[in-house]
């Protein structure tokens, strides 16, 4: 990882209880809501907040996902989720995302997820030219030694 991140590209989390399945490990799917996290607050600490895209009739659904696990998370383990810009096309924006336990920097998982920029009627747009120059401000601060997904 890159020894200077940018503002907002890394948040901490504690694992809850009620996240954990019967193996007291933190269930797989919650690692894509604490990629929507770590999406939501990178884009927040540039300055671009989804609430506020969404009022002017812009929406960015995920199209696609994918994971790799490498190690459990349990109950009440702090885990940091890295995130960043990894493509920016014109109607799609990819984000990259590597979760690991804070204790031991032990990598637990790796992920990215595209969304496409859509109206509010759910029809393909571009997205707006002040959104791309945020998004692309981002990926050039992207790490560049990253684990893959």
């Amino acid at each position: 990882m890159r020894a200077v991140e940018p503002p907002g590209s890394r948040i901490e989390l504690r694992v809850r209880y009620a996240e954990t399945d019967q193996m007291g490990r933190a269930h797989h799917m919650e690692y894509l809501a604490w990629f929507e996290l770590g999406r939501t607050e990178l884009l927040r600490s540039a300055g671009v907040a989804y609430a506020e895209i969404e009022k002017r009739g812009v929406m960015l659904p995920v199209a696609a996902v994918e994971v790799g696990y490498f190690k459990g998370a349990s109950y009440d383990e702090l885990v940091g989720i890295q995130t960043w810009v990894s493509e920016v096309r014109s109607r799609t924006v990819t984000f990259s995302y590597v979760a690991t336990r804070a204790a031991d920097a032990q990598v637990l998982a790796t992920g990215t997820t595209r969304l496409v920029c859509t109206d509010s009627r759910g029809k393909p747009i571009r997205i707006p030219e002040d959104v791309v120059e945020v998004l692309r401000a981002l990926a050039a601060a992207a790490p560049t030694d990253a684990p893959d997904a």
